[in-house]
């Protein structure tokens, strides 16, 4: 998500959101009138929300087999092919929260998928396409029900981020990639963008930083590592001062995870070739993606919260 396309959303698309909320009543100014604004909860219908999800014409049985089989084709896939780890568990919400991690490979949805929880259900901020009834690899992620798309061309921001706020709204997770690309350097990190940090903030869930280890390559019977940071709350409105204090934090918690990670070699060609099948490095490819390097983690400040 832009920055053009976030102030969009704060300045447009915010006003017209805000007819979702209940009005609070004016409190009175007092002394900590400098604090951040905290918002209440919002109380909300879980069956009316479930119809605002971005697969609301399914039924409830329908959407509990498609995120169970989705589960199960996924835990059989990375379980079978890599060794998987899980550590933090101890920092897993039992509550909505959106979940933000590093974004090694394409196998990433399908390993946070296979090691947590069946409860709540993860759904994922993504893919970018314009068309998800094209293609059978669209068609098949759209029919999961577990993805919350939006278009590159960024012209369906305010539907995306109802059916992001819908997650929310049925006690469910979701999963962003706060570098909104594949990065396939371990223990490196590309600047965040502030997609994630509005969300988080729009919908008053906390911040779950997530580090993933192990999938820049597909290696076969190697070690993946998941770490869970301990959750970042939120409540303040989604201010451009809030977002920009939150995202670097995100960052922050997001790279203590992984920064002792480093490159893995090259495994043998088999596992290359399988690598790129189930990747897609943009223009120029792998070589072109190898040349992305991410920020020192001084150079990244902590901008004053609102």
């Amino acid at each position: 998500m832009s920055e053009a396309a976030l102030d969009r959303a704060i300045t447009g698309g915010e006003v017209r959101l805000q007819a979702e909320r209940p009005a609070a009543p004016a409190a009175a100014p007092t002394a900590s009138a400098a604090a951040p604004a905290h918002r209440p909860r919002r109380v909300v219908d879980p069956v009316a929300a479930a119809r605002n999800l971005p697969r609301g014409d399914v039924s409830e049985f329908q959407r509990s087999f498609r995120h169970w089989f989705s589960r199960t084709v996924s835990a059989t896939v990375m379980k079978t092919y890599f060794r998987l780890e899980l550590s933090g568990r101890e920092n897993i919400p039992d509550g909505p929260a959106l979940y933000v991690f590093n974004h090694l490979s394409w196998l990433d949805p399908m390993l946070l998928l296979a090691i947590f929880p069946d409860r709540p259900r993860i759904h994922f901020y993504g893919p970018k396409e314009a068309d998800l009834t094209a293609g059978a690899r669209n068609k098949f992620m759209w029919w999961t029900s577990v993805i919350v798309p939006f278009s590159p061309r960024k012209d369906d921001l305010l539907t995306s981020v109802k059916w992001a706020q819908a997650v929310f709204d049925t006690g469910n997770v979701l999963a962003i990639s706060g570098e909104g690309t594949i990065h396939v350097h371990e223990g490196d990190l590309l600047p965040f963008q502030e997609g994630a940090a509005y969300l988080a903030l729009r919908g008053g869930v906390p911040v779950v930083p997530i580090g993933i280890t192990g999938t820049s390559w597909a290696r076969f019977r190697s070690t993946v590592k998941v770490r869970v940071g301990k959750p970042i709350p939120t409540g303040e409105r989604p201010t451009r001062q809030a977002i920009a204090n939150l995202t670097a934090r995100t960052w922050h918690a997001v790279k203590d995870l992984v920064k002792d990670d480093r490159d893995l070699p090259p495994p043998w060609r088999f596992e290359r070739w399988l690598t790129d099948l189930v990747n897609d490095w943009g223009p120029g490819g792998r070589e072109a993606a190898e040349a992305l390097r991410g920020p020192d983690p001084a150079d990244v400040p902590i901008p004053p919260p609102a």
